[in-house]
C-alpha cells in the first residue's frame, strides 16, 4: 500500500468513525443511564437518513435536512419511549429486545412502504462535491465536513456531560439513577431527554452518512450491529469510549477495506473479539 493511499485510508477511516460515534454515543449513553438495552436505535438512522433523501429531492439542499431531521427523529424518540417504552423499564431486557425490535421493524416496513424497496442515492451538496489539499494529500471536502462536524458535536457533548447540571444528572443517573431519584430530580423527565437526544444524535448520523452511501431500507440493521461493536470495544455507558470505539472501528474498516475487502466487515468483529479477550469491559468501560 503506497504512503497517499494509507494516508487516505486513515482519513477516511476517521470520517466514517465519527459517524459511528454519532451513531453509538447515543445508545451508550441510554445504556449508562437507564441500563435499557434499545434495538431501535439503528432505526431512528434509517428514518433521519430517508428524511434527508426526501428533503433533498424536494428542496435540493441537504442544510435543511441537517436541521429537521434530527429534531424530527427525536421527538419520533421522544413519542416511542412515552407511548411504549417507558412502561418497560422495570420489565427483563429481553422484553426490551423484544418491544424495541418490533418497534425497528415497523419503523423499517413504514419506510419501504413510503419509499420502496430500492436503494437511492443522496448527493453531495455541491458547496462540498470538490476536495481540498491537505499537504500533498488530497481528501473529498464532504468527508473532511463530516469529521468537523462530528468533532463539534463530541466537543459540545463533552461539554454538557461534564460542565452542566443536565450533565451532572446523567453522571449521578449512570452510577445510581434510584440515588437521583431520592434527590428529588425527575428522572422519569431525564430519561426522556435522554432518549430524545439518543435519537438526535442516531439523526445526525443517518443524515451525514446518507451521502457517502446512500440510503435502502436495511441500512438499520448494519448500523445497530456496528452501533453495538462501537459500544463494546470502546466500553459501555461512556462518551469517550463511543469516540475511541467509533474512530477505532473506524479505522479498522476503512484500512482492511484496501488491504482485504472481503475480510473487511470480519475484521470489524474481530477487533471486538480481541478486546473483549483483553479488557471485557471495553477500553474506557466501567461496567
Amino acid at each position: 500500500m503506497s504512503m497517499q493511499l494509507l494516508v487516505f485510508q486513515v482519513l477516511n477511516g476517521l470520517g466514517i468513525g465519527m459517524i459511528y460515534f454519532l451513531l453509538s454515543v447515543g445508545l451508550t449513553l441510554i445504556f449508562g443511564l437507564m441500563r435499557f438495552v434499545n434495538f431501535a436505535h439503528g432505526a431512528f438512522y434509517l428514518v433521519a437518513a430517508y428524511m434527508a433523501f426526501a428533503i433533498t429531492r424536494s428542496t435540493g439542499s441537504i442544510w435543511i435536512a441537517l436541521v429537521v431531521a434530527p429534531l424530527s427523529v427525536a421527538l419520533l424518540a421522544v413519542i416511542v419511549e412515552r407511548v411504549l417504552l417507558r412502561h418497560t423499564y422495570r420489565m427483563p431486557h429481553e422484553v426490551q429486545i423484544l418491544i424495541t425490535f418490533a418497534v425497528a421493524l415497523f419503523l423499517q416496513e413504514m419506510v419501504i412502504v413510503v419509499f420502496g424497496p430500492l436503494a437511492q442515492n443522496v448527493p453531495v451538496p455541491a458547496a462540498l462535491s470538490g476536495v481540498v489539499f491537505l499537504g500533498p494529500y488530497v481528501y473529498p471536502a464532504y468527508r473532511l465536513a463530516v469529521v468537523l462536524v462530528a468533532a463539534i458535536v463530541a466537543v459540545g457533548l463533552w461539554f454538557v456531560v461534564e460542565r452542566t447540571k443536565l450533565g451532572a444528572v446523567l453522571r449521578a443517573g449512570s452510577e445510581s439513577a434510584e440515588m437521583v431519584g431520592l434527590l428529588g430530580i425527575n428522572v422519569d423527565r431525564v430519561f426522556m431527554a435522554t432518549f430524545a437526544l439518543g435519537g438526535a444524535l442516531a439523526g445526525l448520523a443517518g443524515v451525514l452518512a446518507a451521502p457517502l452511501r446512500g440510503v435502502e431500507p436495511f441500512m438499520s440493521v448494519e448500523a445497530l450491529g456496528i452501533a453495538f461493536v462501537v459500544i463494546v470495544v470502546g466500553g459501555l455507558g461512556t462518551l469517550s469510549g463511543a469516540l475511541v470505539g467509533g474512530l477505532l472501528i473506524g479505522l479498522v474498516q476503512s484500512i482492511m477495506s484496501t488491504l482485504w475487502p472481503q475480510g473487511a466487515q470480519l475484521m470489524i468483529y474481530a477487533a471486538m473479539a480481541l478486546v473483549i479477550l483483553a479488557r471485557p469491559s471495553g477500553l474506557l468501560g466501567r461496567f
